[in-house]
């Protein structure tokens, strides 16, 4: 690996913060004989909050987000092995699926669920026990969560082969914000109201998809995310970010992701347009001696309403401009490091300078 490539890598490492353990530790060993005791007790048909965190290696990371970059602007799906050891799901690899996408839903059809019983037989057969354990798919632009067909699918796989998560991952924001942007859910069971649980963080979900998002939200619960990897790791990772890193290094994240860009500006205008509108037609109505509290308890309660929806509006648009600096400086860097100018166009105006002109955009 060339020494930029793995000076990426260790960025990458460190960004998304991955865990470096001995390739002894016991999350490498796989038990049938514990795995099945595991599946008997079924503690998690106890308890629908059971599952506090999902590990993933970041080989299968890698994977997963190289095929959701290849399938951009359509969504994609693949499957992932692992097991479960105490409260976490342990993700140990992946493998994408020869499904039909679309730019909102992807569909499996029988020729997928041949596929996929070929490879868990072939994956045996080379010493890789683990079974299916969870599913991946990608929203391209619109961030991690499930739709209302995601937890009817989740639904299902939970009922029929728990233990089962299901990861949701954003190429677009991926490639925006340099961070994989990837969330693990899983759903609670049919009837089941959860207490009340602090707001998760924020993040930006376009207006076309509000309402499917909140429809669904107390449907599921979120898992920490945590990626780890091993020294022997570090071979196949190398092959796999050779990949990425080319990929990543031939492409301006402003050209790539320009669609995704102007959806985000379109949308910011939408919901500004909304908050904007409620403001102009909020009117204060004259209270009567009877309803003078109940009229002051509104108009603080309509107030209220007016700075979230903009206040939102403000995150949206500071995340849009950090990303665009992003894309720019990245761009910078790139042209210093790698064009080929004759000697005597070689601009000798320093990076930092460069770099600072490139963060006033404002």
């Amino acid at each position: 690996m060339s020494s930029s490539s793995g000076t990426a890598l260790k960025s990458f490492s460190l960004t998304n913060n991955i865990s470096e353990i001995s390739p002894q530790d016991a999350i490498y060993k796989f038990d049938a004989d514990e795995n099945r005791r595991i599946n008997r007790e079924a503690l998690w048909d106890k308890d629908p909050h059971f599952f506090k965190s999902c590990k993933i290696s970041a080989v299968a990371l890698i994977k997963m987000v190289i095929h959701a970059r290849s399938g951009v602007p359509h969504e994609i799906m693949g499957l992932m092995q692992g097991k479960v050891v105490g409260n976490s799901i342990v993700i140990m690899d992946s493998f994408a699926l020869p499904v039909q996408g679309t730019e909102t839903r992807v569909n499996a059809a029988n020729e997928a669920n041949e596929y996929m019983v070929e490879y868990i037989q072939g994956s045996e057969k080379a010493e890789r026990l683990e079974n299916a354990i969870g599913w991946y798919h990608s929203h391209p632009g619109y961030g991690c969560w499930l739709s209302g067909i995601d937890v009817n699918t989740q639904n299902n796989n939970q009922k029929f082969q728990d233990p089962f998560v299901a990861v949701v991952i954003d190429p677009n924001r991926t490639i925006s914000a340099g961070k994989v942007d990837i969330g693990a859910f899983r759903t609670y069971p049919e009837n089941y109201k959860p207490p009340n649980v602090a707001a998760s963080e924020y993040q930006s979900i376009p207006l076309s998809k509000i309402e499917d998002f909140g429809v669904h939200a107390n449907q599921y619960y979120q898992l920490e995310v945590e990626i780890f990897k091993s020294a022997l790791d570090n071979e196949l990772l190398g092959l796999l970010w050779n990949k990425y890193w080319v990929n990543t290094l031939s492409q301006s994240p402003l050209i790539s992701n320009r669609a995704y860009a102007v959806s985000q500006l379109s949308d910011l205008h939408q919901k500004l347009s909304k908050a904007q509108s409620a403001v102009t037609s909020t009117r204060a109505n004259i209270p009567t001696l009877a309803d003078k509290d109940n009229g002051k308890q509104k108009e603080k309660e309509d107030k209220k309403k007016e700075d979230n929806q903009l206040a939102k509006s403000v995150k949206d648009s500071t995340k849009i401009a950090v990303e665009a600096q992003h894309g720019l400086i990245a761009q910078v860097l790139k042209d210093v490091i790698f064009s080929m100018r004759p000697k005597s166009q070689v601009d000798t105006t320093p990076i930092s300078d460069l770099t600072d002109t490139a963060m006033n955009i404002g």
